[in-house]
């Protein structure tokens, strides 16, 4: 009984739900006026905002955002769905909610005995209490969630006038007129218009300064270089505190340890100068307060009189006599316990030096390389005065971190190739290895599963299986032969990178066992810019089981076995399969197609088929050697996560096998068949390779925004190669580039392949991508993702995959869509429908909107943005 209760409970619920969603999705696209049904009589909602500058429209988000009464979300031409309403989305929402909830369940429910009782005999009187209330919490949720009407006040209007006469006087204007006018019409909805007339700009003239403190008076030639005040520009308020900044930060780096922006102020007079502004800039004396009493003194520059390192200070022995003093050089380092570190290594991160002067710039430097080292926990610095000679003593307050760390991260999982599969890596962090603050990790993986094609039954159930390792060397400083302080400072924070890693498959893919080797180096020359070169870079890839190629890659093999019987190569009931998954016949076909053994030739179809997949197998069954180096340069001008209006760039190049072309050539080492070099019987890869890459986020503010990306990348072989490895080539398509395709799906070109894999060694993307708040913390976004993928300057013949040229530009594939995004605070995760918009597989003049349809959308499922 009670399981019915429970069903006639939910099914009410269900259905109340289910009718609220379809009438607010009525409501939203078909209805105008519904807008304004909790606007009251005599009351208007504001629809619209134009701010019009000397007549223009000023589209500026900074303008526009002094208006203090803006408009319901999805107003003033912001875009809040996959399509455009002409109501805004919270508003609607925030209309679905009854103002008078209590009195409504009262007359329809509570008011009819009969219909309680029905409704508590068919559930009980809990639940029928638990459906009343359902129905309030629903009805605050649509409140919470929606968007109230903003409905026009007089008063803020003024305000947002006498705001905008404000902002456009910082900025020069100082006779600048603000008026508004306010179009109400019958149907309760109000536009608001701001006018302003700028007048006559004043631009600055003199600047005159008035320095108490003689020691910092001597300074203003060489501080007054780089002002943000000049002659002759325009006045901006904005530009006036920037200079009191960039003074104090100048006269901090040089010496002046108390010295603050207090200190700096700007007078300007603009009374009778024909638009002109006299500045006199004024930096004052040192104000020291002691109880009752103010004395007024000049600054004094200080120097750095000694450097004391505390090397183990945390809560626990706080109460700790010092145990161990060690000098080095100009430095004296205290430890409570044994000194763990050795001394170079602490004061190679330190930039503060006896006998300089105070600077703010060392201090945080010296902060900065502290924390890059992940050695200690909130390293701090304190300074104390020396009033007797104008110095400081610099103490640093350093609390290590534990030496051992260790991670553990299983897993669960499912693919296309195992029904079920478990995986379990695990890591060991060690910190201060060598005591020089240097990091090892040692990290392993093991995983196993269970194949979904498995044809011997008395095999193992879990036949799948993974094992690899990695160990990673992290150093402080660039380790190097020779001294590289002066073209790369250690403010740059460099540091060197030596990892090795081994991976072995079995029943994955071509089995393959992988061998790996780095020697990098990373520098940071500025705050936003980032440095990576990786000197040595080595990679062996074995490929085991080879003969399973037609396995792994069944299109292929599917269209040799329709060829063959096409030519009758086979009779119709046959296959190049052998009943033991054994595919020689395949390969016997291929060779016989190739040598001329069939009733093919060269100029047949099929045949440059066959010798496309033949090529295609050599390439992917082969072993690689790639010995390479590598540049990677990023500037990122994103200040914090939460910073929405920035740009990434990033560019890569990378030589691969030149050394050992020269090293092999220089001792006349013999050439395989093929005409190439080998190492250790394998013959390496040489090719150079470059990627562009640029991302630009534009904020529109209220949470939505613009991104736009560009990419383009080529690998070219040469010397010792005719191909690009498959782990160095380029591929298209996937949750994270043209979401219309799923990935090495797209390309390459215009041909039209079935291939597991498609890939190629040049690629251009693009993509444009419209964010927007719906509500809460759900995003929407609508987006077009523009690009292909080519083969160029390699071994590959088909046409139809190559670039030749601008004419093969037309075969760029074009996706478009709209996804829904949640935004957990920490992670977002991203849901987002791509439509074949343009399809260059297609007949060139059937490709637009072909299959633009829900049944050939591919659907996408991503952690964080695309990009």
């Amino acid at each position: 009984m009670r399981r019915a209760n429970n069903l006639a409970y939910q099914k009410i619920k269900i259905e109340a739900i289910f009718k609220t969603i379809v009438l607010f999705f009525v409501l939203l696209v078909f209805s105008s006026c519904s807008i304004v049904k909790r606007v009251k009589a005599g009351e208007h909602l504001i629809t619209e905002n134009t701010i019009l500058e000397d007549g223009k429209k000023n589209k500026k988000e900074r303008v526009n955002n002094i208006v203090i009464q803006k408009v319901n979300s999805g107003m003033d031409g912001i875009i809040t769905f996959p399509f455009k309403v002409r109501a805004p989305l919270k508003l609607q929402i925030y209309n679905l909610a009854r103002p008078n909830i209590d009195s409504i369940i009262d007359a329809k429910i509570l008011s009819k005995p009969k219909k309680v009782k029905r409704k508590t005999n068919l559930l009980s009187k809990k639940q029928f209490d638990r459906y009343i209330q359902s129905k309030r919490d629903f009805n605050s949720w649509l409140k919470r969630t929606g968007e109230a009407p903003v409905i026009f006040d007089e008063a803020k209007t003024e305000k947002t006038a006498s705001n905008l006469n404000k902002y456009f006087a910082k900025r020069g204007w100082f006779n600048n007129t603000v008026d508004y006018e306010v179009d109400k019409d019958s149907n309760k909805t109000a536009k608001v218009t701001y006018k302003v007339v700028k007048n006559r700009p004043y631009l600055i003239d003199s600047i005159k300064p008035l320095i108490s403190t003689p020691a910092i008076d001597a300074l203003y030639s060489n501080l007054s270089k780089d002002s943000f005040l000049k002659k002759g520009e325009q006045f901006d308020e904005d530009n006036y505190e920037r200079e009191r900044e960039r003074i104090t930060t100048y006269i901090r780096n040089s010496g002046f340890f108390y010295f603050g922006q207090d200190y700096v102020r700007m007078v300007i007079d603009t009374i009778g100068t024909n638009h002109k502004v006299n500045t006199e800039l004024i930096i004052t004396d040192r104000t020291i307060r002691g109880g009752d009493s103010t004395i007024i003194r000049p600054f004094k520059k200080y120097t750095i009189k000694e450097i004391n390192i505390f090397t183990d200070e945390n809560f626990d022995n706080r109460f700790m006599a010092i145990s161990d003093t060690t000098k080095y050089k100009d430095y004296t380092l205290y430890s409570k316990n044994k000194l763990k570190f050795r001394p170079k290594a602490l004061t190679d991160a330190v930039f503060i030096q006896k006998g300089d002067t105070y600077s703010d710039l060392a201090r945080s430097r010296t902060s900065r390389y502290l924390n890059d080292l992940q050695m200690f926990r909130y390293p701090s610095i304190d300074y104390v005065e020396n009033e007797e000679d104008t110095t400081l003593t610099a103490n640093i307050y350093l609390e290590p971190r534990k030496k051992y760390s260790l991670s553990f991260d299983p897993e669960i999982n499912q693919s296309n190739i195992q029904t079920i599969g478990f995986s379990f890596s695990t890591g060991l962090k060690i910190r201060n290895i060598f005591r020089g603050a240097e990091t090892l990790e040692v990290t392993g993986i093991a995983a196993i599963g269970a194949s979904k094609d498995r044809s011997d039954d008395t095999s193992a159930f879990f036949d799948i299986n993974e094992f690899g390792g990695n160990i990673r060397l992290t150093l402080p400083r660039l380790f190097t032969p020779f001294n590289t302080d002066k073209i790369i400072p250690k403010y740059m924070s460099p540091n060197t990178i030596i990892n090795l890693s081994a991976t072995s498959q079995q029943n994955i893919g071509l089995d393959k066992q992988t061998l790996a080797g780095i020697l990098g180096y990373n520098w940071s020359p500025k705050s936003t810019v980032t440095n990576t070169l990786e000197l040595f870079n080595v990679q062996f890839v074995k490929n085991l089981n080879t003969s399973n190629y037609f396995g792994v890659y069944s299109n292929s093999f599917n269209r040799l076995d329709n060829i063959a019987r096409d030519i009758d190569y086979i009779n119709q009931n046959e296959s190049l399969e052998n009943p033991a998954n054994n595919f020689d016949p395949a390969d016997v076909f291929i060779n016989d197609v190739l040598d001329g053994n069939t009733v093919l030739n060269q100029n047949d179809e099929d045949f440059i088929i066959v010798n496309n997949i033949d090529e295609r197998k050599q390439r992917l069954t082969e072993n690689n050697l790639i010995f390479s180096s590598s540049f990677d340069y990023k500037k990122d001008k994103r200040q914090n996560i939460f910073d929405n209006d920035f740009s990434i760039f990033k560019w890569r190049i990378e030589l691969a096998g030149n050394l050992l072309s020269n090293v092999s050539e220089l001792i006349g080492a013999p050439k395989n068949d093929n005409g190439n070099y080998e190492v250790f019987g394998v013959a390496f890869s040489q090719y150079f390779k470059t990627e562009i890459d640029y991302i630009k986020y534009i904020d529109f503010g209220r949470n939505a925004t613009f991104a736009f990306r560009s990419y383009a990348g080529i690998a070219i072989p040469y010397g010792n190669s005719n191909s690009i490895p498959f782990a160095e080539s380029f591929f298209g398509g996937g949750p994270n580039d043209n979401r219309a395709w799923t990935a090495y799906n797209l390309g390459p070109g215009s041909s039209n392949t079935t291939n597991e894999f498609n890939e190629a060694n040049f690629k251009i993307h693009l993509s444009a991508e419209q964010r927007f708040s719906l509500f809460g913390d759900l995003r929407g976004a609508i987006f077009v993702d523009i690009g292909n993928i080519w083969n160029v300057l390699d071994n590959v013949t088909d046409e139809d995959a190559t670039f030749t040229g601008f004419d093969s530009l037309r075969d760029i594939a074009i996706g478009s869509g709209f996804g829904l995004r949640y935004d957990f605070d920490f992670f977002v995760l991203r849901f987002d429908v791509g439509f074949k918009t343009y399809d260059p597989a297609q007949e060139l003049e059937n490709r637009w909107f072909r299959n633009y349809n829900f049944k050939n959308a591919v659907y996408n499922i991503g952690i964080n943005y695309p990009f």
